[in-house]
């Protein structure tokens, strides 16, 4: 049984790297759109995803680095929470794994996962008012589609990491009164 719990740590750690580097790689590709398209937006269509707002940014450049920074944001905040979500695996220890610092990065996962959900949420409202105003956004859809997913599974992690917080506090009361 230990075997098999060691292959599934390390295949998800494996799983995590991957998208990590996935997500790195894309948070890197769309600061490269961003840059590309204020100052050569005729190559924006052969970049990455294709992501031309050149009619949103001819027709309101405040609405352009609304929509972009929400972009931008989303994805640097989803990059850094599996640099988080790494960082954790690479320093967790099977043997003893109730400490304090598991419990703040498992806190930390939380306060990530609620921030994108509400960004995205905000993102996704901004968004449609903006389509009802004629702006042309059906490739923004897929940067905050999952809102409401991030926000439920912040609760979830939060309450995950309370419990831990509990089971630590009473692992050291226990090893005081041992």
């Amino acid at each position: 049984m230990k075997k098999k719990n060691n292959y599934v740590f390390t295949f998800l750690t494996i799983v995590a790297w991957v998208i990590f580097v996935g997500l790195c790689i894309e948070a890197g590709g769309l600061i490269v759109n961003f840059i590309f398209s204020l100052y050569k937006p005729e190559f924006v269509q052969n970049l990455y995803q294709k992501l031309d707002l050149s009619e949103m940014y001819n027709v309101s450049k405040w609405d352009f680095f609304n929509m972009y920074t929400f972009i931008l944001a989303i994805s640097l905040l989803k990059a850094y929470l599996f640099y988080i979500v790494v960082r954790l695996i690479s320093k967790l220890d099977l043997l003893k794994p109730f400490n304090s610092f598991v419990s703040e990065q498992i806190t930390q996962i939380s306060y990530f996962t609620l921030s994108i959900g509400l960004l995205s949420s905000l993102a996704q409202h901004t968004s449609t008012n903006l389509l009802k105003q004629g702006l042309k956004i059906d490739t923004l859809g897929q940067f905050w589609a999952d809102s409401e997913a991030f926000i439920l599974m912040s609760a979830i992690i939060y309450i995950i990491a309370t419990i831990i917080k509990r089971g630590i506090e009473i692992q050291n009361e226990n090893d005081l009164t041992v």
